[in-house]
């Protein structure tokens, strides 16, 4: 499963394909996806990959729950028990939010994770984290699978996280779903304009 140039330590070997891949990547909408998605290997590839990221201290402060066919199902259920807990919803609108669990094929669930080993600032941590869900995208892509980062309100309900099992000092990062391509590609979508984002020399008082 290792990637057979990093197993014999050849890294940063150039792949100007990479910069295309980056520059061209769009998200798809998890409810547009098609197919049964990655396999369990290629759901591994796509976690390795996630895994190779910047970390202070190497303190690894993510880990991740995968999640297939019936498995998200219970996700949903424990989205609407969690909707009537916390918020007082609906049994009608607690229904339609167990959708939101089964929109793509594949879920992988990013979970914050930070640790106390070392005293790295929790910002970084976030920032280790957020990374690791932007490499998996990346990898998906890379692979030939459509992907989509979600959060909404299910990534911070207490009530979700301890159904997942999470410890009361981890949090939900991220939904990443994972499927096959529609028949309709995803469109471009308005992207910021790059002199008003970007500074070239020392900023002046």
């Amino acid at each position: 499963m290792h990637n057979e140039n990093t197993s014999k330590g050849v890294f940063n070997t150039p792949n100007p394909k990479t910069l295309d891949l980056l520059l061209n990547r769009r998200s798809v909408k998890a409810r547009d996806m098609v197919g049964s998605g990655p396999d369990k290997e290629t759901i591994s590839q796509i976690l390795q990959a996630a895994m190779r990221v910047p970390d202070h201290g190497k303190l690894a402060p993510w880990r991740f729950i995968v999640l297939e066919g019936n498995e998200k199902e219970k996700l949903g259920d424990l989205i609407a028990e969690a909707l009537q807990a916390e918020n007082n919803a609906s049994e009608t609108v607690a229904e339609k939010m167990k959708g939101y669990a089964t929109q793509g094929p594949v879920l992988i669930i990013a979970v914050f994770s930070p640790s106390s080993a070392r005293p790295i600032p929790i910002w970084e941590q976030w920032l280790s984290a957020g990374a690791a869900c932007q490499n998996m995208l990346v990898a998906a892509t890379a692979l030939g699978y459509a992907s989509q980062w979600l959060t909404g309100w299910a990534s911070t309900s207490r009530h979700v996280a301890k159904g997942l099992g999470l410890c009361e000092h981890e949090q939900i990062a991220g939904f990443m779903f994972l499927g096959d391509h529609p028949e309709e590609q995803p469109t471009e979508r308005p992207r910021p304009e790059f002199d008003k984002q970007v500074y070239f020399g020392f900023p002046e008082a």
